[in-house]
């Protein structure tokens, strides 16, 4: 193979040891599972009523929770209505679609034994904090885009 066609020339992939191909493994079944879960019950085939209560905070305030909405927006997000999903919950869209390309990462690591070098450069340089921060600003924005709806709508 002349150098032309080799994949990893360092610049973009990075070998991954064996564990680490197991470890991506577990998270895209993980991840997986949960995503068909929710397709299923978009489907009709569960019923996640036997398993989730209503929302207690709505019930006693009338107004929704900081997650209110996930629920139904993962539901429109497994059904692939992306754009619905947005609507219902911004934070929680926002939540499924980096899920959805983390298990596709996953899925990448553990089959080709690669890692995408930017990523994995982002991800020493990141701290946990400013994730933490940056998670808790998200659903805080979405909590505030749901409560004007439901001030708006009067729900």
């Amino acid at each position: 193979m002349n150098q032309g066609q080799q994949l990893n020339d360092g610049k973009f992939f990075v070998r991954v040891p064996i564990r680490q191909r197991f470890i991506a493994s577990g998270i895209f079944i993980a991840m997986a599972a949960i995503f068909l879960l929710f397709f299923f019950a978009a489907n009709g085939k569960i019923d996640l009523d036997k398993w989730l209560t209503p929302c207690g905070f709505k019930q006693r305030h009338n107004l929704p929770c900081p997650t209110c909405g996930f629920t139904a927006a993962a539901l429109a997000f497994a059904k692939g209505e992306i754009f619905k999903a947005f609507y219902i919950q911004p934070a929680a869209a926002l939540f499924y679609s980096f899920a959805a390309i983390g298990a596709i990462s996953a899925l990448f690591t553990a089959v080709f034994g690669l890692y995408l070098k930017p990523l994995k450069q982002l991800c020493e340089k990141v701290k946990t904090r400013y994730v933490i921060i940056a998670v808790a600003i998200i659903i805080a924005a979405g909590w505030a885009i749901t409560l004007i709806r439901a001030i708006k709508t009067g729900n």
